[in-house]
């Protein structure tokens, strides 16, 4: 027996186990983290991508014009690049395929065979059925299958008429993940600091291609030009070129563009449903869309005009309710802020805190604190202890005055410019409070309509944006179909054409998800109000119909009326003509007046055609009573309804503005 080797034996007897590697403690960048988990943004797919981008650039446009109360006009465009155009874009050469079995579309010669004999088979049946005179479905065209690298790239394009952007503050305004200007206590449009940075994050993932920055503010001599890409590992930008340029047309806001993949054809009625309900909720804008392809059948030209010069007030920045802040948050204001003791510093970083309820606060708080002890020396245990008095003490709700709701009138003037509605109602409820948070509720409900579907059709905003996805838990979906009992206000729910839009604004609105696709329906005081506003515009419309129907069943009761005239007109003649003949004959006599109307009978003085006119004459009396009364009732006139717009004003005036629920007074000096 041969004797094993000593290496014979090391290599086969081993059982030793590998040591595991040590983990590596990894840091990631901000930029790097959405890049990976891109769908919190809304960066599901390229068409959502698309629509995402889209929706981003357009807010921010609407935010820089309103912040210098500059009535918006913003030109979206998208322009479709196909594949020949987008590789000389890059530099690359096309190339011809080699081995066509590689790639994902190929389809074997027997596969072609199977689908085209199944073409054939279908086309067969369609021709028996069409010379039977039966209904003929269209054949649907197969379409080729497509490979998983055939992309579809877009060059999005934005230009509104804002404040537009400091020189020095545009690379760190695109380039830097979670930096921006609308981090602090106010109603805005966007809060965490992604949108315009996503799209250049997705535009670096799936092209290449840096973004594109115009810039100029109002006033200035030149504009700012910049193109530049981020480098995601570091959340830094990567400047390309930056640069000022002349600036001889006087022209002030920005231009943005940015070269994605995305997928128009999925997501081509979302885009163009956002741009209607945004001109919807923002009538006093002007919106220009465009979709351009090399196709000219695909292209898309729509103008959303502006409808009244009326915007709403910019929101401002408010401070800290004391019953919304959290233990960091007070850190963080102890260390921001310019007042030294503890007093100056609970007047000055919260709302309603005066000196008398900051004075029993601090007695409250224990014998460790003072009216003058330095802020800034707090230990961690009395920060707690503050914390925890904000919690169970009882404050006053902060007002709704930091808060720029769309307005009733806004709201109503885009809803008639459309959807053409046959009626509509308004209301806008007071500001209530969630969390410490202020909100507002603004409804609206219309009957009827241009394009609108039969049954419920909802329309969400919160802080002046459509919200088009994950509708089923949303809030105002919830309430509009489960909560409000819609035949108790003579509305149908399934047969009407019913157009529901609620408009929601806070200093912070409770997305579920960093993606604001929709507000939750956990938070009851929200879900209060929402119900409160619906129901206020059901009653209105209530009032409206009934009268509607009132109206129409007298004009029904007047064309029955008016049917029978002919035939009551000849047996009323006929029985005073018999009656005249007894008179005439002394058969009978008859008073005074009755015998002064059938001598008049029997001179043919009365006629059927006399009898006729009167008749008619009493109907339209009766009418026109019933209608002026009606019409008293009202208050104005429902129908039909003249549409009235206020026009834009040439030049710059001085005026102030009296808003009120239904109408704005303008005074000018």
């Amino acid at each position: 027996m041969e004797s094993e080797s000593p290496t014979e034996t090391k290599k086969g007897k081993s059982k030793t186990p590998k040591k595991a590697k040590e983990s590596i403690l990894k840091q990631k960048s901000p930029a790097e983290f959405f890049a990976e988990n891109k769908n919190i943004a809304g960066f599901d797919n390229p068409g959502k991508c698309l629509y995402t981008t889209v929706r981003e650039l357009v807010e921010n446009a609407l935010d820089s014009a309103e912040a210098i109360s500059e009535l918006p006009v913003i030109e979206i465009t998208i322009e479709e690049i196909v594949k020949s155009k987008f590789n000389s874009m890059i530099g690359l050469v096309d190339r011809e395929r080699v081995d066509e079995a590689l790639y994902d579309d190929y389809e074997t010669a027997k596969a072609r065979e199977k689908r085209l004999a199944k073409e054939a088979r279908a086309q067969e049946i369609q021709a028996k059925n069409a010379a039977l005179g039966k209904k003929v479905k269209e054949h649907a065209v197969s379409k080729s299958s497509k490979g998983r690298g055939e992309a579809s790239f877009y060059r999005v394009t934005c230009r509104d008429n804002g404040r537009g952007m400091p020189h020095d503050d545009i690379p760190n305004m695109f380039g830097r993940v979670l930096s921006g200007t609308k981090y602090g206590l106010k109603q805005t449009r966007g809060k965490f600091g992604l949108g315009a940075k996503m799209a250049l994050i997705w535009s670096k993932m799936s092209t290449g291609l840096p973004i594109e920055i115009s810039s100029s503010m109002r006033g200035q001599n030149y504009l700012s030009f910049c193109r530049l890409d981020i480098d995601i590992h570091r959340n830094i930008p990567h400047i390309h070129l930056h640069e000022k340029r002349d600036n001889k047309d006087k022209w002030y806001g920005a231009e943005i563009q940015v070269v994605i993949e995305g997928n128009w054809t999925t997501y081509r009625s979302k885009i163009l449903h956002y741009m209607r309900q945004m001109a919807v909720i923002t009538p006093y804008a002007q919106f220009l869309f465009k979709f351009v392809s090399d196709a000219p059948d695909k292209n898309v030209t729509i103008k959303f005009a502006r409808r009244t010069d009326v915007m709403p007030p910019v929101p401002v920045e408010t401070k800290h309710h004391p019953s919304s802040v959290d233990i960091l948050l007070i850190k963080r204001l102890i260390a921001e802020t310019s007042k030294q003791n503890l007093m100056q510093f609970l007047q000055h970083e919260f709302v309603n805190i005066g000196k008398p309820l900051a004075e029993r606060l601090i007695g409250e708080m224990g014998p460790e604190f003072s009216p003058k002890m330095a802020v800034k020396s707090l230990t961690d245990q009395q920060i707690v202890r503050i914390h925890q008095l904000f919690r169970q003490a009882k404050f006053d709700d902060p007002s709704g005055d930091c808060l720029s709701p769309a307005g009733e009138y806004n709201l109503r003037l885009g809803i008639i410019k459309e959807l053409h509605p046959d009626m509509v109602a308004t209301y806008s409820g007071s500001a209530q409070v969630f969390e410490g948070h202020p909100f507002i509720v603004e409804a609206g409900v219309s009957v009827g309509g241009k394009d609108v579907k039969q049954g419920l059709n909802i329309f969400r905003f919160a802080n002046r944006i459509p919200l088009l996805f994950e509708q089923g838990g949303d809030v105002v979906t919830r309430t509009a179909l489960k909560r409000i009992s819609w035949n108790n206000y003579k509305i149908n729910q399934t047969q009407d054409k019913i157009g529901v839009f609620v408009s929601i604004v806070s200093t912070k609105i409770p997305f579920k998800g960093t993606g604001k696709e929709y507000i939750g329906d956990d938070i009851s005081e929200i879900a209060s109000a929402v119900k409160s506003a619906i129901q206020q515009c059901c009653i209105q419309l209530k009032s409206k119909i009934v009268k509607k129907m009132q109206a129409r069943e007298q004009q029904e009761r007047k064309r029955n009326l008016s049917k029978y005239i002919p035939d009551a007109s000849n047996a009323v003649y006929n029985v005073l003509q018999e009656m005249a003949k007894s008179h005439a004959s002394k058969k009978k006599r008859y008073e005074e007046g009755d015998a002064d109307i059938l001598q008049k009978v029997s001179d043919h003085l009365i006629t059927k055609e006399t009898l006729y006119e009167k008749l008619t004459q009493h109907v339209e009396k009766v009418d026109y009573e019933m209608a002026l009364e009606y019409a008293t009732q009202t208050g104005v006139r429902e129908e039909p309804r003249e549409d009235i717009y206020l026009q834009s004003l040439d030049g710059k005036g001085n005026f102030f503005d009296f808003h009120s629920p239904i109408f704005v007074f303008r005074l000018f000096l």
